[in-house]
C-alpha cells in the first residue's frame, strides 16, 4: 500500500520541468538569433566545409539509434534500449554543437528561388515543420530523459509515446533538409 507520501516522492518537482523548459526556450532563442541576425564570419564557407554533411551524418545517426532503442524496448531490453537512446543523445547532442559552428560560421543557407515547386515543398511543408517539432522536442527529450534517470517509468513511458515520435520526425526531416539543399544549390 502506497502512502501520499511515498506517491509524492516520485512527482517531478514543478521547478525541475520549469527549468528544462527555461533552458529550452534560452536555446532556442539563442539558435534563432544565430541562424536569423548574427553575421556569419566565414559566408563564402571555405573553412570547415564539411560541417552540413556532418550535421546530416549525425542526424542520421540519431535516427539509426532511436530506431534501435524503440525495436529494444519493444522486445523489453531495457539495458538495449538505454543505451540505444543514450547514444541518440549523444549523436543529437554533437548535431547541436556542430549545427552552432556551422551557422555561427556559415549562416543560414537559402533554398535557390530557381524551384518555386520544390522550394514551396522544402520551405512549407518540410522545414517549418521540423523547425517547429524540433524547437517543442528539445525540452520534451530532456523531460523524458530526466524521468528516465530519476526512476520515474511511468512518466517516462507517457512522455516517450510522444517525445519519440517527434524526435524521430526531426531526425529524419534534418538528413532531407541537408539533403535538398546539397540537391539543388
Amino acid at each position: 500500500m502506497t502512502t501520499a507520501h511515498d506517491t509524492n516522492t516520485y512527482r517531478t518537482p514543478p521547478s525541475i520541468i520549469a527549468t528544462i523548459i527555461g533552458i529550452s526556450l534560452v536555446a532556442s532563442l539563442f539558435l534563432s538569433w544565430l541562424v536569423y541576425y548574427h553575421q556569419p564570419t566565414d559566408v563564402a564557407g571555405t573553412q570547415l566545409a564539411f560541417l552540413p554533411a556532418l550535421n546530416a551524418a549525425l542526424n542520421g545517426l540519431c535516427t539509426i539509434f532511436l530506431l534501435i532503442g524503440f525495436s529494444r524496448i519493444k522486445a523489453r531490453q531495457i539495458t538495449a534500449h538505454r543505451n540505444a537512446m543514450f547514444a541518440a543523445f549523444i549523436a543529437s547532442s554533437l548535431f547541436l554543437v556542430s549545427y552552432i559552428l556551422n551557422h555561427a560560421m556559415h549562416g543560414d543557407m537559402k533554398f535557390p528561388a530557381g524551384h518555386p515547386t520544390i522550394r514551396f515543398i522544402y520551405l512549407w511543408i518540410l522545414l517549418l515543420p521540423h523547425i517547429l517539432l524540433a524547437v517543442v522536442a528539445l525540452p520534451m527529450i530532456l523531460i523524458t530523459f530526466f524521468l528516465s534517470l530519476t526512476g520515474r517509468f511511468p512518466a517516462h513511458k507517457k512522455i516517450a509515446r510522444y517525445t519519440f515520435p517527434i524526435w524521430l520526425y526531426v531526425s529524419v526531416s534534418g538528413v532531407v533538409v541537408y539533403a535538398l539543399l546539397a540537391a539543388y544549390k
